[in-house]
């Protein structure tokens, strides 16, 4: 199952299918019931389209999934509301009905105009209520190691002037160790076509630890131009870290109350640095938050979408993201 693409747009593709769906449905119940003449049926036919132009296609300007400032009229509450909205449109009772019972032996809606664009659709919804579920769990993981990487920064602020050469240099290697796995351990789920590819979230989590390792200001007041004087740097081309012990040698025997001035201005810059991308209202529990609320939506409006549309292909997950859904499945069971 390939996420990259769904991911970004599927969501939108889903409102936009099911929009067009409805106002085809509504338009169809008139025209049958001949409860218009054709003036009527005119003018009808063009408030419904202005409608579905303003609440369904100004959706389109924008990734719902951008959902990081809570105004933004293209954030996941606007979008929901309008998904909610649409599916308060008024239908003829015969319509209604007919929508509700009339699934045929292959689980399509015969009622719509185009009952195999309805099914598809529904199985993209399908598709994305797995998808997300694995998306909230994997960036779930993401944020627990987090508070992890948060706990090696805070050791590295408590190294003082009782700390020893060996001390030091064990705990800057197990930094080093504990960040590259962090960032190994995401690596194929931010590659195109991963579960957090393009995910804000994860991408600004990436940045701001690598930033603040690379950071040179630390130690500055004591001569030193920040972690790569001490032998800790990124590799501009892994991005890996990579911990050299005898440049910290050198260091500590040049200027050792520096190193740990510089040490433990870095190890609080960087567990600060972690804590807040944690904390509510900042980029993960957002994202978590958003993607919670469309699971949340799925979950009390499938059955009666798929009663309308057809009840669409079943999801059939693998690899990475069969493996997230099952971590998220265990973490609701």
């Amino acid at each position: 199952m390939s996420s990259s693409g769904t991911s970004n747009v599927g969501i939108n593709e889903a409102l936009l299918n099911l929009a067009s769906l409805r106002l085809q449905s509504n338009l169809a119940a008139m025209h049958q019931a001949k409860a218009l003449n054709a003036g009527d049926f005119s003018s009808s036919f063009a408030l419904c389209l202005a409608q579905f132009r303003t609440q369904t296609l100004g959706l389109m300007t924008g990734s719902p999934f951008a959902m990081d400032q809570a105004d933004d009229p293209n954030s996941l509450g606007a979008l929901l509301a309008s998904l909610n909205a649409s599916s308060t449109s008024q239908v003829s009772p015969t319509a209604h009905t007919s929508l509700v019972n009339g699934l045929s032996a292959t689980g399509r809606n015969t009622a719509l105009f185009d009952p195999e664009s309805a099914y598809r659709m529904m199985s993209l919804i399908n598709n994305n209520d797995v998808l997300y579920k694995a998306q909230f769990s994997e960036l779930s993981r993401m944020k627990a190691q987090l508070i992890e990487m948060q706990q090696a920064g805070n050791n590295l602020a408590h190294i003082d002037a009782s700390t020893d050469r060996e001390q030091i240099s064990s705990q800057l290697q197990r930094f080093t160790d504990q960040y590259n796995d962090w960032v190994r351990g995401f690596d194929d789920a931010m590659q195109p076509g991963g579960l957090l590819a393009g995910t804000q979230a994860a991408q600004v989590a990436r940045y701001e630890l690598r930033q603040s390792i690379q950071n040179p200001f630390h130690g500055a007041s004591e001569g030193l131009n920040g972690l790569r004087d001490l032998g800790l740097a990124i590799d501009p081309e892994s991005k890996r870290a990579h911990f050299d012990a005898a440049k910290l040698d050198s260091a500590l025997s040049r200027n050792r109350p520096g190193v740990i001035k510089a040490l433990q201005q870095f190890g609080t810059h960087f567990a600060r640095s972690a804590e807040l991308l944690v904390s509510e209202g900042n980029f993960i529990p957002n994202r978590l938050n958003n993607l919670s609320h469309v699971i949340d939506y799925f979950a009390d409006n499938k059955t009666a979408l798929q009663a309308e549309f057809g009840l669409g292909d079943a999801p059939k997950p693998s690899g990475p993201v069969a493996q997230a859904l099952a971590a998220y499945q265990r973490m609701y069971s």
